[in-house]
C-alpha cells in the first residue's frame, strides 16, 4: 500500500512539476528611447538597462517599444519633438529584448529612407520587431516565437499621428491602429501561423491622461473579442488603469521606461508588466513599478 501511495504521490509532484515548467513568462516594458541622454550613455559604455537586468533575465520573452528611429540617415519631419538614436543602441537592445514594437509616432521621425534604414540594422543584428515594415503587409506580420511548444504571436499597432507614418501597399512604415485590420491580423495569426497565443501592443490614447479613453477601451474589448489572449499598451507617457474582460488582461499604458526629459512622478513612474501563460490556458498578471533617473534610466521602487 505504502508503494502505491508514493508512487501516487510522485506522480501528482511530477505533473505539478511539468505544469509549472511549461508556463512561459511574458516581459513587456513600455517607451524605450535610446536618443539624447540614453544614447549618450551607450556611447560611454553604459547601460541604462542595468538596474533591472535580473528582472528582464528571469522571462522568456521580453517585449519593448523603440520609441525613436535609429539610423544615422533622413532629414528630421516637421515635428515639435524629434527621437534619432545611434545603431550602436541595438547591440544594447538584443541584449535584453526578443523583439522590439516599432508602431509608434516617432519611429517615423526622420522620415522613410531612416526608417527602412532601422529596419535593415536591426535586421542585420537579428533583433526581432513587429509593427511596421517596408510594405502594408509586412508591417502587419507577427512577431512569433516558440518556447516550450508553444507558438506566441505579438502584433503592434501605432494609433497616435501624423498617420503619414503608416505603411502603404508601396511604402515603409507602421501598422495602423485599424479595428478590421486588428481583426484580420489576429485570425491570421491563428488561422496561418497557428498561434497558441496572441497578444496585441497598441501604441494610443492621450499624452498624460492617467484614464484610457472610450475609444481605447472599445477598441481593446475589440481585439480580446476577436481572439487576443492580452492588450498591452502605452504612449500616454504615463500609467493608465487596467482591467479584466473575458478573464482577459489589458493594461492601457505601461508608461514611459527608458526616457529623458520628464521630471514629475506621473512621467517617470513606468510599469513592468510580466505575463505568465499557464499551462491551464490561463493569462495571469503583475506589475513591477520603475522610477526613471534624471537620465532617462529605470530603477525599481522598492516594495
Amino acid at each position: 500500500m505504502l508503494k502505491i501511495f508514493f508512487s501516487a504521490l510522485l506522480l501528482i509532484l511530477s505533473q505539478i512539476v511539468h505544469a509549472e515548467a511549461a508556463d512561459i513568462t511574458m516581459l513587456f516594458v513600455g517607451d524605450v528611447m535610446l536618443a539624447e541622454r540614453p544614447g549618450q550613455l551607450i556611447a560611454q559604455g553604459k547601460d541604462p538597462f542595468k538596474h533591472v537586468q535580473a528582472i528582464f533575465r528571469a522571462a522568456d520573452i521580453r517585449i519593448g517599444n523603440l520609441e525613436c528611429a535609429v539610423s544615422q540617415k533622413g532629414q528630421s519631419e516637421d515635428k515639435t519633438y524629434t527621437f534619432r538614436a545611434h545603431p550602436r543602441v541595438i547591440t544594447t537592445l538584443k541584449k535584453y529584448f526578443d523583439a522590439v514594437s516599432v508602431a509608434n509616432n516617432h519611429a517615423g521621425d526622420f522620415g522613410p529612407v531612416a526608417f527602412e534604414d532601422m529596419l535593415q540594422q536591426l535586421e542585420k543584428k537579428q533583433l526581432a520587431y513587429f509593427g511596421g515594415g517596408r510594405t502594408l503587409r509586412t508591417a502587419h506580420e507577427p512577431f512569433l516565437i516558440t518556447v516550450k511548444g508553444k507558438k506566441i504571436a505579438v502584433l503592434g499597432y501605432d494609433g497616435f499621428f501624423p498617420r503619414s507614418f503608416e505603411a502603404l501597399e508601396d511604402r515603409a512604415g507602421v501598422a495602423w491602429l485599424d479595428a478590421d485590420f486588428i481583426a484580420a491580423d489576429i485570425k491570421r495569426a491563428r488561422e496561418v501561423h497557428h498561434a497558441d497565443w496572441v497578444i496585441v501592443v497598441p501604441h494610443w490614447g492621450w499624452e498624460y491622461e492617467k484614464f484610457a479613453s472610450s475609444q481605447q477601451q472599445s477598441l481593446a474589448h475589440w481585439m480580446i473579442d476577436s481572439g487576443a489572449d492580452a492588450v498591452i499598451g502605452g504612449h500616454p507617457h504615463v500609467t493608465q488603469n487596467s482591467e479584466i474582460y473575458k478573464n482577459k488582461p489589458i493594461l492601457y499604458s505601461l508608461g514611459n521606461f527608458v526616457f529623458n526629459g520628464f521630471h514629475d512622478k506621473e512621467t517617470t513612474t513606468g510599469w513592468i508588466a510580466l505575463l505568465t501563460l499557464t499551462a491551464n490556458a490561463e493569462v495571469k498578471w503583475k506589475t513591477i513599478a520603475v522610477r526613471l533617473d534624471k537620465n532617462g534610466v529605470p530603477h525599481v521602487i522598492p516594495d
